[in-house]
């Protein structure tokens, strides 16, 4: 557990910048809840630290464009190996 909310914050941030990933990835990788996350990058993040949060904000706006093709891809990755299986 985290002992402070602001090292949480500052530990999702860097940790969304330095791979890219998700809100998602990043709340298994933080052991959070991936709506805590989100609110720490989105909001508590902004206030602690701006100059993160803008790099955060523009690794965030990258997932949400590439959303519908990961997720389309997740099926075609889903029926592929459903095919191959039976």
């Amino acid at each position: 557990m985290w002992r402070n909310i602001e090292e949480r914050v500052i530990a999702c941030g860097e940790y969304i910048v330095e791979t890219g990933c998700t809100v998602r990835v990043c709340a298994e990788y933080i052991g959070s809840s991936k709506s805590t996350v989100h609110k720490d990058v989105t909001e508590r993040l902004a206030v602690i630290d701006p100059a993160l949060w803008e790099k955060v904000k523009g690794v965030l706006e990258v997932n949400l464009k590439e959303r519908h093709l990961r997720g389309g891809d997740a099926t075609k990755r889903k029926y592929l190996g459903a095919r191959t299986e039976a």
